[in-house]
């Protein structure tokens, strides 16, 4: 069964959850072999792995180097199932259900920090635009984190203050609304 394959060893769990996270992350090997703080005999063999499987496809950056780089198949079947199940994994379903599909008068959502580089951390960084009841929106938070287990971390913005600017400033994002 290919679910026995996908959810085995915990180097394979943080690569999945890395690349399903944000799917328009590339990755390559030594990079990830200092992030995860494995060898990279290890990571290979990983990458390798989910390579067989086509979750993942494999290429070279340009004609000059050598370097793999890895991104998440986006076509595969699998693909919207299990970006769901990594979604649950680090809470973020339960983020845009319980909290921001409630708000009603939301704009844009986007995931920033450490979960936007497909990192699992204790922490979710959200920025969000749009005219929403703070008080309300606190509220749905706080429930949020103990279902979650994490804390939730925001940068409010209306409408007409946000710029692409404060975006770009916030570094590394992801889309969620």
């Amino acid at each position: 069964m290919i679910l026995d394959k996908i959810f085995t060893g915990k180097i394979r769990v943080q690569l999945l959850t890395k690349l399903l996270l944000n799917p328009s992350s590339t990755v390559y090997l030594r990079g990830l072999e200092r992030e995860l703080e494995v060898s990279s005999n290890t990571v290979r063999l990983e990458l390798n792995r989910l390579s067989e499987m086509h979750l993942i496809h494999e290429h070279t950056e340009s004609i000059n180097t050598k370097t793999k780089h890895y991104s998440v198949n986006t076509n595969h079947p699998m693909f919207k199932s299990l970006r769901g199940v990594i979604m649950q994994y680090v809470g973020l379903d339960q983020i845009i259900e319980n909290v921001l599909d409630k708000l009603g008068n939301v704009d844009k959502v986007y995931l920033t920090g450490d979960l936007a580089l497909g990192k699992n951390n204790p922490f979710v960084d959200l920025v969000i635009v749009g005219d929403i009841d703070k008080a309300y929106l606190y509220q749905l938070i706080e429930k949020a984190e103990t279902v979650i287990d994490k804390k939730i971390r925001l940068a409010l913005y209306q409408p007409h203050e946000f710029t692409e600017k404060i975006l770009k400033e916030v570094g590394v994002f992801m889309k969620l609304i």
